[in-house]
């Protein structure tokens, strides 16, 4: 078993936002430089990398070994959608423990707002590589994308427990607020309550607000041995405890448009880790759309299922609330990384890195959550201070 031998020394994100021309490849290779320098280390001491890109990318992993000059012992790319983020860290968690490396290259970078402004016959083609057995089913009756999908969980939840929109508001409005602080975030202008229920509807009972931004920005981390990480600039973040499920039978299954898969990944996480909910300081959720706050919020135990509104509403998830949440803005506001920010934003926590009114006081663990691989992948880091 794992024996938290593992810890987190560098941590860095590209330029984020609206980028003209980006491309996946060179975000990621910025944000992987960043992250390398912030470890104090030179890429020759790289010799793991566990990335991911686009889905029409083809070894990621190659691509970016190429851009850096890397050679490595151990190296491959995850298609977990949302959920391979934390899974990296894992994997090379257990990647060092098991000897196949000593120094492991953690990262995701997309250039989803450039790509579309690409020319349409580009696009189309990206589309057609993209679900294409899902789209034969979806498409021709009105069912359009991600949105879509997770609005059928949040009305389900809504059905079950009485949620409302202004529950899913303060998701938004609250991270908004972050964000505000977050010189980098791509969205920072306040957010009110009225301007959320006022917005354009994208699927019921989604409005824009609800619904993660198209983001150019890469993000990356450097995980090395725990004894190893002391010796290095920044105080070592420890990676605690982990775990993962899979809904692999499908959301519209049983529970698991409400029940999500975090639930079990959270349960083997905490397990490992030997923390309950209430030991976490702060919590990085994956932030697609606001239900899936939500539904984490509960599943990960921070209130019982069903009043995660009411949770949400009471102020919980702000930097003085009961589990601040999401304190660089998420994928809502700082920009939809998937997820791979928000592994960064708890590593800065921990450091204890921010001025007093980003910092989530004197904390300690903190955890991380990766959502995806058509929403039913999920997977768990709780990262500790060295």
């Amino acid at each position: 078993m794992y024996q938290r031998t593992a810890a987190i020394v560098g941590a860095a994100h590209s330029r984020l936002g609206e980028i003209p021309g980006a491309t996946a490849l060179g975000l990621m290779a910025e944000a992987a430089v960043g992250a390398i320098a912030d470890a104090g280390l030179t890429s020759a001491d790289i010799d793991g990398l566990i990335v991911r890109g686009p889905d029409d990318e083809y070894c990621f992993q190659q691509q970016l070994g190429e851009r850096l000059g890397l050679d490595v012992a151990w190296a491959t790319s995850l298609d977990n959608g949302g959920a391979s983020q934390p899974l990296a860290v894992l994997l090379a968690a257990l990647a060092i423990e098991a000897g196949l490396a000593t120094t492991v290259l953690c990262g995701y970078a997309r250039d989803a707002w450039s790509r579309t402004r690409q020319p349409a016959s580009r696009k189309a083609r990206l589309n057609q590589a993209t679900h294409h057995r899902l789209r034969e089913w979806r498409d021709s009756f009105g069912y359009f994308g991600e949105p879509a999908t997770h609005a059928l969980g949040a009305q389900r939840h809504m059905s079950l427990f009485g949620t409302t929109r202004e529950h899913l508001g303060h998701v938004a409005v609250t991270q908004r607020e972050h964000a505000a602080r977050n010189p980098h975030a791509q969205m920072r202008a306040p957010l009110t309550m009225a301007e959320y229920l006022d917005a354009r509807l994208v699927a019921e009972p989604f409005g824009v607000y609800d619904c993660s931004l198209r983001t150019d920005a890469g993000a990356a981390v450097v995980v090395t041995a725990a004894q190893r990480a002391r010796d290095l600039p920044h105080t070592p973040v420890i990676v605690r405890g982990f775990g993962s499920h899979n809904n692999l039978s499908g959301w519209t299954v049983g529970d698991h448009m409400v029940e999500t898969a975090a639930k079990r990944s959270g349960e083997r996480a905490y397990r490992m880790a030997d923390v309950t909910p209430a030991d976490i300081d702060t919590a990085q959720l994956y932030d697609c759309f606001t239900y899936m706050v939500l539904a984490q919020i509960e599943d990960y135990g921070f209130c019982p299922k069903g009043e995660g509104g009411e949770f949400i509403a009471s102020g919980a998830l702000r930097l003085d609330g009961a589990i601040p949440t999401n304190t660089s803005g998420g994928q809502l506001s700082e920009g939809h990384v998937e997820g791979m920010l928000q592994i960064v934003e708890g590593v800065r926590q921990l450091r204890h890195e921010y001025p007093p009114d980003r910092q989530v006081p004197d904390a300690r663990l903190a955890l991380v959550s990766g959502h995806g691989g058509n929403t039913v992948c999920h997977t768990t880091l709780i990262l500790e201070r060295g």
